[in-house]
């Protein structure tokens, strides 16, 4: 495996509550990665060490490593900024900021100085709301504001501001949960192209989704990997009785 994620001998605690137990695993590069497992296993947990987000919750505190291309970033040194940048995050409920749609594409490549002019700004909001899908239905309207968006194209201008500050890596944290069916196709869909270009990792308490998208699998119960291997052979071959479990619908 080309190995972009590398996670070992994580350990991840709420106070006093041991949330994640021991992790060692690895995750494919330009693949989608899917973790799933029941609800409160620690998936979300896991997804947000992967951009040091976790450590924004009160009385959290994590041992272990987790390296991108083979470095640590929880190294002292490691500049988080440029961490969140490599590694952007696609929440469960779309965050607009209070701004128009065209200055929430902007806003991150303006804080990060990422071009030059006017003009090249211009054609890099219209590229990445054309890549996340939203381009056609907003071109008129880019003054507007982000809120006066439904609930589906909202999540896919938070996607297309995202990519906007050139991330490595895109996790999602149950991104279409709070989706109608079409939005979610509309979410996945765009997913499924971003492959060839990133890194994805998404957590899902949906079996027919992880189905539907994953390349790769981590099967989590109670804080711990149970399991974790290419789609097609935990879906069809489990190892671990746990995840035939899982899979079966026992729980």
């Amino acid at each position: 495996m080309d190995a972009h994620i590398q996670i070992k001998n994580l350990n991840a605690y709420y106070d006093d509550i041991q949330a994640l137990k021991d992790v060692n695993i690895e995750l494919p590069r330009k693949q989608i990665t899917v973790i799933m497992g029941p609800s409160g296993c620690g998936k979300t947990t896991l997804l947000k060490t992967f951009n040091r987000f976790l450590e924004l919750t009160d009385k959290t505190s994590i041992t272990g490593e987790v390296l991108i291309d083979g470095q640590n970033i929880y190294e002292r040194d490691i500049d988080v900024t440029e961490v969140r940048k490599r590694v952007g995050l696609l929440a469960q409920r779309p965050f607009p900021l209070p701004m128009s749609i065209y200055e929430n594409v902007a806003y991150g490549m303006h804080i990060h100085r990422m071009k030059n002019n006017r003009n090249e700004y211009r054609k890099a909001v219209r590229h990445y709301l054309e890549v996340a899908g939203l381009y056609d239905e907003v071109k008129t309207r880019l003054t507007n504001p982000a809120t006066s968006l439904s609930i589906g194209q909202q999540q896919r201008l938070c996607l297309a501001r995202g990519l906007a500050v050139e991330p490595e890596i895109i996790l999602g944290d149950e991104p279409t949960s709070a989706l109608d069916p079409v939005s979610s196709q509309h979410i996945e869909g765009r997913l499924l192209g971003l492959k060839e270009q990133y890194t994805i990792v998404i957590v899902t308490h949906t079996l027919r989704q992880a189905k539907r998208l994953a390349d790769y699998v981590i099967y989590m119960y109670m804080g711990e990997v149970v399991e974790s291997g290419p789609a097609k052979e935990v879906f069809n071959n489990p190892k671990q009785e746990r995840t035939r479990a899982y899979l079966e619908g026992q729980f």
